[in-house]
């Protein structure tokens, strides 16, 4: 039997939905506003008027007193007809049907139909202010989404878009935000989003940031350096030969007679194994050199006292050698010293290699290389740069081929081969750096032949035991001549430093943990080195009117050409065309510049 008063007629609620009765027996027939029907049993409806004469839809837009009714009925219990009649003045379907809303809501009525109350008014306050909190809210966040679009920001609007900037340095991967306004939550387009809104400057460089670099310099305080018996080497005329503006010297060259010495600055003496600096070097792996800075793997103080030309006498771990007629290492000793260092920039010196400070020291160097060339040293000869950023200025500067800068680099594997033999013939335990021989070995004349070349190279990586490193040309080598910037260069100084005073070096062991340990961070020094460097060289495109200029074809694609920009040492990738020949020069225009996707597309001219 059907609930008292339902009949042909009568309107019901279905769950939330008004509906008419069309028939009564076992079942009850229902029909919704769309027209559908259905037969459902008795419990699943409750009355709301008997009717008959409902019309559906005309149920919406009802108008009362709600307020009034309200205060009447505080904590008292009333029916639908009653609550009904005093809200819109008679008991209609439609009144009905408004009260039933307004039970829905919840905020001045709760129960059921058949048992309705009127909310307490402490609660009706409290929800009310809930309510109105929530509908601020939703109109200041639809507010700030408009901004956000519009590229408007307020200061206040910072602080939601945190979570924007996290997705866009990989350190989460949702964002309301980015849900919201339908922008793929990937840190590229969140990149392209900041950038649009205004939230980051066009210039900025998250890259670095969403490797996972340390971008502070460590803040630790330098035990102070332990006088010790040290060789006094400050009669040798001693040059530091960097880069102009290089900040932290740490190699120099003297040539005593035939011998020469590599002093190197002497970090294992302040950096002991497993101190407070030691870990936190260890933690970092190397400096990180951005175009807009650098961050250092030691404090900046450890370079004010170590740093090679700095002081007027500098202490130093010196390697001493000579190169015989078969440009090999020979007479090896290592020795903590005192030097006097004079600075100049490879610039400098190239003016003064005929001069006696230079000459002889650039023909054993130069001894060296061809030895090196002999046993199928790698010549990869293509276009390098240097990106700085000066007071929000891109610099981009080619980097000439200077025989000052080969005769430093030769001076410095010459140490490191001198370091690594005199490890091994020592039996002390340090990285050693090798790489394997590639499948084929060729001596690569034109841009396009060096750039196929090193494609073949494996990279180079560290070994607890001696081996040929393939592209330096040599069977022994460990990297020595920077312990100020990279830390597997200060394991190996902490090494022979503690043999030559008398000390005990690690065992392999503990050298292994090292090595494994600043490798891993290694990684993320070099991709925040690399993608940092291409993305200043995007802004500077950018900042460019449509930059026109030459290009060589260093590979030919099924559809695309493998480009070089010397100008910029940027490799991309044109749209190939059937003339098109290797190391053929090509002059190019900038079409497009991406900078949150590091893409930049170019059209021939």
């Amino acid at each position: 039997m059907a609930e008292s008063g339902t009949r042909a007629g009568a309107l019901v609620l279905y769950k939330i939905r008004p509906a008419v009765v069309t028939s009564v027996g076992d079942k009850i027939e229902i029909r919704f506003e769309d027209g559908k029907t259905k037969r459902v049993r008795e419990k699943d409806i409750s009355l709301l008027h008997p009717g008959p004469g409902v019309d559906l839809k005309a149920l919406e837009g009802a108008e009362g007193n709600v307020e009034e009714a309200w205060e009447l009925l505080e904590g008292e219990q009333a029916s639908l007809e009653e609550v009904a009649e005093l809200i819109y003045g008679e008991f209609t379907p439609a009144s009905a049907w408004g009260v039933s809303q307004l039970l829905r809501d919840g905020l001045y009525f709760e129960g059921s139909v058949r048992n309705i109350r009127g909310r307490k008014a402490e609660a009706v306050a409290r929800d009310r202010a809930a309510r109105e909190q929530k509908a601020r809210e939703a109109r200041e966040w639809a507010e700030f989404l408009d901004r956000a679009q519009q590229g408007t920001l307020e200061e206040a609007d910072r602080s939601r878009l945190g979570e924007v900037e996290r997705v866009a340095l990989g350190q989460t991967a949702r964002s309301r935000v980015l849900s919201a306004l339908n922008i793929t939550e990937s840190p590229e387009s969140a990149h392209a989003f900041l950038l649009r809104c205004g939230y980051w400057p066009a210039s900025y460089n998250p890259w670095p940031a969403r490797q996972g670099a340390n971008l502070e310099s460590p803040d630790l305080p330098l035990p102070p350096l332990e006088e010790e018996p040290r060789r006094d080497l400050t009669r040798l005329e001693s040059w530091a030969i960097d880069d102009e503006g290089n900040t932290d010297p740490d190699d120099a060259i003297s040539l005593d007679g035939d011998r020469i010495w590599v002093h190197v600055a002497d970090v294992a003496a302040l950096v002991k194994p497993d101190s407070h600096l030691d870990l936190e070097a260890r933690s970092r792996s190397a400096n990180l050199y951005l175009p807009e800075g650098m961050v250092q793997m030691l404090p900046p103080a450890a370079t004010d006292v170590l740093g090679l030309g700095l002081q007027e006498e500098s202490v130093a771990l010196s390697f001493g050698f000579r190169i015989n007629d078969a440009g090999e290492v020979t007479d090896i000793e290592i020795t903590p010293s005192r030097v006097r260092v004079q600075r100049i920039s490879y610039e400098a010196a190239e003016a003064r290699l005929e001069e006696a400070a230079f000459a002889p020291l650039l023909a054993i160097t130069r001894r060296y290389r061809d030895a090196r060339l002999a046993r199928n040293a790698a010549q990869i000869r293509l276009p390098e740069v240097s990106v700085k950023v000066v007071e929000g200025e891109v610099l981009i500067r080619p980097l000439p081929r200077l025989a000052s800068r080969e005769m430093v680099t030769d001076a410095m594997l010459m140490a490191g081969e001198a370091a690594a033999r005199f490890a091994e013939a020592n039996g002390i335990c340090i990285p050693y750096a090798v790489q394997p021989e590639p499948q084929e070995i060729r001596q690569p004349e034109s841009m396009s032949e060096s750039h196929a070349y090193r494609r073949l190279f494996k990279p180079s990586n560290a070994a607890m035991s001696p081996g040929r490193h393939f592209g330096l040309g040599l069977d022994y080598y460990a990297r020595t001549t920077s312990p100020l910037r990279r830390y597997m260069d200060l394991v190996v100084h902490q090494q022979l430093r503690a043999f030559v005073t008398g000390g005990s070096p690690l065992e392999k062991e503990k050298v292994t943990e090292r090595v494994a340990e600043a490798g891993a961070v290694g990684g993320i020094i070099r991709r925040a080195e690399r993608l940092s460097n291409l993305h200043w060289k995007l802004i500077w495109l950018k900042e460019q009117e449509r930059w026109q200029g030459e290009a060589v074809i260093l590979a030919l694609e099924e559809r695309k050409a493998v480009v070089m920009i010397p100008q910029l040492a940027l490799e991309t990738r044109i749209r190939r065309t059937e003339d098109m020949q290797l190391d053929q020069t090509l002059e190019l225009q900038v079409q497009e510049v991406d900078v949150p996707a590091q893409a930049v597309y170019f059209r021939r001219i």
